[in-house]
């Protein structure tokens, strides 16, 4: 009897063991599992944050670059639906032949660092002409540049009046002019901002390249190329854009203004 009752103990106890291990052995596998998932998890929201991040900043350079939905301008400029709708350019617009065909320049100073600046009358004749008439008429002076792009597109949108993206000069011009076939836009690129899907909302608003972008082309096109800042990109960098972009998510850190522009 004493026998049996060894031999039923110790079976006893080799299957609490097995019990045991087979309980830990479970234990061990779900958290192995659990951590794959949570991996896969935090993995698959990493690329959605980042794919987000990109789809916006183009969405948003598309909505303009810069400027809001299809909806009234605060300067009462025409909506970009209308004028797109009808192709054709909207109020006191600028005769297309004030450029000469030729080549402009002259400096723009933003926070009073001085850009030489070269514009297109040749290749863009109806927006260099729009730019000559505003900088003659004081249209710039003393504007900001609200917005500032600092991922997968690199610019720095001036030229508003109301100083948020939805302002304009009270007229709407187009078609596209001299937009790069590739979307490549070099560094030291000056071009008009419009807003998406519409080559005849161009106004007031324009943008610097500081860093070579692309930026897709919508139904429009691409964005007219006014002409290119030839020096002083650096010190723009330097001072305002490697600042980064304020908790608003638009505005540079650096409250940027046009403090004069001239060309001739």
């Amino acid at each position: 009897m004493a026998s049996n009752y060894k031999i039923e103990r110790a079976a006893r106890e080799e299957r609490g063991r097995v019990r045991s291990y087979q309980a830990r052995r479970a234990v061990h596998e779900h958290q192995q599992k659990r951590r794959v998932r949570d991996n896969l998890i935090a993995g698959g929201g990493l690329l959605v944050v980042l794919t987000l991040i990109v789809v916006a900043q183009v969405f948003y350079f598309d909505g303009g670059p810069g400027t809001p939905a299809p909806t009234a301008a605060a300067s009462a400029t025409p909506t970009p639906a209308a004028t797109a709708a009808a192709g054709e350019n909207s109020g006191d617009v600028p005769a297309s032949t004030l450029a000469e065909g030729r080549t402009w320049t002259g400096t723009l100073t933003l926070n009073d660092i001085p850009l030489s600046i070269e514009l297109d009358g040749a290749l863009a004749p109806q927006a260099v002409s729009s730019t000559i008439s505003l900088v003659q008429g004081g249209v710039y002076d003393g504007l900001t540049c609200h917005r500032l792009t600092v991922e997968g597109i690199f610019v720095l949108q001036c030229g508003d009046p109301a100083g948020d993206g939805t302002g304009g000069p009270g007229y709407n011009y187009g078609p596209v002019e001299n937009a790069p076939a590739d979307d490549s836009y070099p560094a030291g690129t000056l071009a008009m901002a419009r807003s998406g899907d519409n080559g005849f909302s161009n106004g007031s608003q324009f943008f610097i390249v500081y860093e070579d972008s692309t930026i897709p082309s919508d139904s429009a096109g691409g964005y007219t190329v006014l002409g290119k800042i030839t020096s002083g990109l650096d010190a723009v960098r330097a001072q305002i854009t490697d600042a980064g972009i304020s908790a608003d998510g638009v505005s540079p850190v650096v409250p940027t203004t046009i403090t004069a522009i001239t060309v001739q």
